[in-house]
């Protein structure tokens, strides 16, 4: 009975997490730990797509031309994922190599993934039942080595720091570059993306912020053995992607005065990286203030890397002019940027239920003044993007 519900538990985590898996029949589901911290189906493809840029990169094909496509053949010899895990992100990228490697210390989850990437049709896959840096010994020039550092202690609780997870890259991390031609790390999207880079010591060639659904879900690092002294960052939501170098990142423009136009929220991943100099110099917009990270434009941009809302009324938080600004509306969207009160504090102050098409927006300007926002979302068509 325990894992009959096991099973089922898996499998509705699955049609929401993993429905590609959860629509073949006959697929083995880990404990609920284990669903819990394996990838989703959004960010494995999304791993997929940048091992396939940069196999193709290394082969001299056009990176465009393959880029976030579907593998259609092998692209690379030898792929080795060090802690496999449930097996997803193995799943998504074993496709692109002759030979796979699958490394796992738990044998519940190898004898899982036996069937499971039976039932997937994965060619030229390698189990081993095994600890990772014994399995990366017997490794030779592999193309890709992919980690996912287990971020629990030896008591259950989170940790977040490269050195306090299992296997530790950073001591791993000269032997890895030997072995292999790149190497892709799943870090924390708790992590300092500046800290991990410099951890690291010249080797990270790419950092990914991945959100899904406008939430950090993970830090990725790519490295090689050739020096880089500056990464390319890299955020991306849901298709919605925003590159840029450190060096590059300059203070944002500051609104005059109160806002008025286009509000302009950036997304999750871009409000982890921190970019907003950047964000303000290519789009053209300024900034409410130096610490709110909401800018303002003078007309909706199509290709903005985040959320849109047209201001229809601005108030200071006077009773008389919120009354004002708040006159028919019983229900709104309420979120709050470098403000002194919660976005339920300030729900509760307002005297509005949540939800409905109003979004309401607590801030402070350059001139340190507490405002309220009232705008409606700007939707376009939706465009793909490039995974990666």
């Amino acid at each position: 009975m325990t894992s009959a519900l096991e099973q089922i538990a898996g499998w509705q985590t699955a049609r929401r997490k993993l429905p590609s898996w959860a629509a073949v029949e006959g697929i083995v589901f880990p404990p609920r730990l284990s669903m819990e911290q394996c990838s989703s189906e959004a960010t494995a493809r999304y791993k997929a797509g940048i091992a396939q840029r940069l196999l193709a990169s290394s082969a001299g094909t056009d990176a465009e031309s393959v880029h976030g496509q579907a593998p259609t053949e092998c692209v690379g010899r030898t792929f080795a994922d060090l802690t496999g895990g449930f097996g997803v992100d193995f799943s998504f990228l074993s496709p692109l190599f002759e030979r796979s490697v699958y490394v796992e210390q738990q044998a519940v989850l190898c004898h899982a993934a036996r069937e499971n990437f039976r039932l997937l049709g994965l060619r030229g896959v390698e189990i081993v039942n095994g600890n990772s840096s014994e399995a990366l010994t017997t490794l030779h020039d592999v193309d890709l080595i992919f980690l996912d550092p287990a971020r629990r202690d030896q008591h259950g609780q989170r940790t977040f720091a490269i050195s306090d997870c299992t296997p530790d890259v950073l001591l791993l991390r000269d032997e890895l570059l030997r072995r292999s031609r790149w190497v892709m790390v799943k870090l924390s999207p708790m992590l300092d993306w500046h800290k991990a880079v410099e951890d690291m010591g010249g080797c990270v060639h790419e950092v990914h912020i991945v959100a899904v659904g406008n939430e950090c879900k993970e830090l990725l690092l790519v490295m090689s053995g050739a020096t880089c002294n500056e990464p390319i960052v890299c955020c991306v939501n849901d298709g919605e992607e925003f590159r840029f170098t450190p060096s590059a990142t300059l203070p944002p423009r500051l609104a005059d005065g109160r806002p008025r136009g286009i509000l302009c929220e950036p997304h999750a991943a871009i409000m982890k990286a921190g970019c907003f100099g950047e964000l303000s110099s290519r789009f053209g917009i300024a900034a409410i203030a130096p610490n709110s990270h909401l800018f303002v434009a003078p007309e909706p941009i199509n290709g903005f890397p985040g959320r849109q809302y047209s201001i229809e009324r601005i108030s200071s938080m006077s009773k008389k002019e919120l009354r004002r600004a708040l006159e028919g509306i019983t229900k709104a969207n309420v979120a709050v940027r470098n403000f002194p009160l919660s976005a339920e504090q300030l729900r509760r102050k307002l005297k509005v239920a949540d939800g409905g098409e109003i979004h309401v927006f607590g801030t402070t300007t350059a001139s340190n003044e507490h405002i309220i926002i009232v705008g409606q979302r700007i939707f376009f068509e939706k465009k793909v993007a490039n995974p990666s």
